[in-house]
């Protein structure tokens, strides 16, 4: 069962969808979902809810602001903090809800809130478990894995351009988030992330993505570090997603963060690389989630 929702995230309206399973009459335990960078609710969250729904788990699925369906502005920025924030405001909404059990809320995260979620267990003790999937965990490792040593001072350039740009009163420029074409400039490069995102809009009607977000959100990116919440997640239960040929978060970054959490904790390694997660291994990765949060909520 699913129904439209929408909910205040510090004055911006965030919409998504609510699903209760078919059988019992709740309230239920509940599973708060997100999606990563630039990515809405359609890219596959509504397979994940119906699955976790099969374990008798409520999801609580929206866009995140400034994209999709939900409100915000500028358009297509992405802003890591912002969306912890917003996660702790949805969480406050499922409380609400009569279909949900307001002390049995897990969270769930993957790639650029892959990173958001553990941060969020570590700061809001309402979370009682959290799966962190194919996480973003650290901005600048991660780019300087991403790009070659010789692109890096074009790539601060351009952001140090556009700072000087917003500082005039101009709007952030906006860069493609993927391309087809290997000497074009994108955010996350590489046919798979262009061919996965495009697959979506091609065959899903009504979809809310643009190929597009603001250099802004890249100088968020480079900020963004979620070390020094991770060892205070602890006590409550989490769950690492990685995959061993990751290139857009790759696995030892991912890993070290699994390393330095203290327990309880469980890890899922899958041989295969960032997309897998949400296509071939989908079974996979999301039956362990819904096992996980069932387990602990």
């Amino acid at each position: 069962m699913r129904r439209n929702i929408e909910f205040n995230a510090s004055g911006v309206k965030l919409r998504g969808w609510l699903y209760t399973p078919d059988s019992g009459s709740g309230p239920f335990p509940a599973v708060i979902l997100a999606h990563g960078f630039t990515a809405t609710k359609e890219m596959t969250l509504d397979r994940y809810a119906e699955t976790f729904a099969k374990g008798g788990l409520a999801s609580l699925v929206y866009d995140n602001r400034n994209l999709g369906d939900s409100d915000g502005m500028p358009r297509h920025e992405v802003d890591p903090v912002a969306q912890m924030r917003d996660y702790r405001d949805a969480i406050s909404f499922a409380q609400s809800l009569t279909e949900v059990d307001s002390d049995r809320i897990g969270i769930w995260g993957t790639s650029y809130t892959g990173g958001t979620v553990l941060a969020v267990a570590a700061i809001d003790r309402r979370v009682k478990a959290v799966v962190s999937q194919v996480p973003f965990v650290n901005g600048f490792k991660n780019i300087q894995q991403f790009l070659r040593l010789s692109e890096m001072p074009a790539f601060v350039a351009m952001l140090e351009e556009d700072r000087v740009r917003r500082m005039n009163g101009e709007p952030s420029r906006y860069i493609k988030v993927t391309t087809d074409k290997p000497d074009e400039p994108a955010a996350f490069p590489g046919l798979r992330t262009h061919h996965y995102f495009h697959d979506f809009v091609t065959r899903v009607p009504g979809i809310k993505w643009e190929n597009k977000v603001t250099l802004q959100s890249l100088d968020y990116l480079l900020e963004f570090d979620i070390t020094g919440y991770v060892e205070r997640v602890s006590p409550t239960p989490m769950m690492m997603i990685v995959s061993d040929k990751d290139s857009s978060t790759p696995a030892d970054l991912a890993l070290e963060i699994f390393h330095l959490a203290r327990e309880p904790k469980e890890l899922m390694v899958i041989r295969a690389d960032h997309y897998a997660s949400y296509i071939e291994d989908f079974a996979r990765t999301s039956g362990g989630a819904r096992d996980f949060f069932v387990k602990n909520l």
